[in-house]
């Protein structure tokens, strides 16, 4: 990860840039929507017990990570999605694909950046 840019990985079999062309929209019209958002910081195990996280790999953590950072996306219903985070957040940003790539058989990674709103 780097200031401004990162990456997000999949367990697809393929990928198409029909798929990452979907994906960067759908998630710019997420970011759109200014949802609420909720940073908590949980001792490990307390963040383990979370069964949503443990679907994100949390548990791919090193062990001498004893505090979990997470961000909770409070969506329109009462639904809420939480994900496991250790970077900072911008309030109003889009992203933008800059590239994507095959890992593995399974294994797919798309490389974004931020894209500040223009002033």
């Amino acid at each position: 990860m780097e200031p401004g840019g990162g990456r997000m990985d999949f367990e697809f079999e393929t990928m198409s840039g029909d798929l990452v062309d979907a994906i960067e929209a759908t998630v710019n019209a997420e970011l759109a929507h200014k949802r609420d958002v909720r940073v908590n910081v949980l001792p490990r195990d307390e963040a383990f017990a979370i069964p949503d996280l443990i679907r994100t790999k949390i548990n791919l953590l090193p062990e001498g990570i004893a505090e979990i950072r997470t961000i909770e996306i409070v969506a329109s219903t009462s639904r809420r999605m939480a994900e496991p985070t250790s970077r900072t957040r911008a309030r109003s940003v889009s992203i933008r694909v800059t590239g994507y790539e095959s890992k593995g058989r399974i294994n797919k990674r798309i490389r974004l950046e931020l894209v500040a709103p223009e002033r």
